[in-house]
């Protein structure tokens, strides 16, 4: 479950005032940051979780997620993680580790969403797809696509996300942003968005 904020409507209400008089595009609900937490992502195949087992450091380690799910865990073996948040995949671990730890405390975090991604086109220095992290945001991305081109169009990226209704699109302004008249607009992306700079 996403969690609202009750104060979302306000500022989307105050925001698009800000953008209308900054000269850039309204943020469209669709892009509105509802402040997904990281405990809700859900473990997919080629993710990295790192492992950690309160006083056992040697139980201690970053894993990848196999292609059929699971990880290999330190003296428990195979571990399905599919489809686990954080917190239960951290329960399963420390279930399967009573057998040999009393007690164990387990804390499980994602290093590496690699399993989430979006596409870079256009302007950027290396096009192609981008591992979203829990929470990358446009410039983030356009950062790990190793910024800008010589001839982009930093006024007029487009983000691209499919959603039930069809394809949202939102403008985001660099220039605008990075000088502070458009707070708000570096939006938080989702798998399988498009960022497209035009050239």
């Amino acid at each position: 479950m996403k969690r609202v904020d009750p104060n979302h409507g306000l500022i989307a209400v105050l925001l698009t005032g800000v953008l209308a008089c900054a000269g850039v595009s309204e943020v469209p609900p669709a892009f509105i940051d509802t402040g997904i937490e990281e405990s809700e992502y859900r473990i997919a195949p080629a993710d990295v979780v790192s492992v950690s087992v309160w006083k056992n450091p040697e139980l201690s380690t970053e894993l990848p997620v196999l292609p059929d799910g699971h990880i290999s865990v330190p003296l428990v073996g195979r571990v399905l993680a599919d489809g686990l948040t954080t917190e239960e995949l951290g329960d399963l671990i420390a279930s399967e580790l009573g057998e040999y730890v009393t007690a164990p405390d387990v804390t499980v975090a994602v290093s590496q969403v690699n399993s989430k991604r979006v596409s870079m086109m256009g302007g950027v220095n290396r096009s192609g797809p981008v591992s979203l992290g829990v929470n990358t945001r446009v410039l983030d991305a356009l950062a790990m696509a190793g910024g800008f081109s010589s001839f982009a169009d930093k006024k007029r990226v487009r983000v691209i996300r499919g959603t039930p209704e069809g394809d949202e699109e939102f403008q985001f302004n660099y220039d605008a942003f990075v000088k502070g008249k458009a707070p708000g607009t570096n939006v938080r992306l989702h798998p399988g968005d498009i960022v497209v700079v035009p050239d």
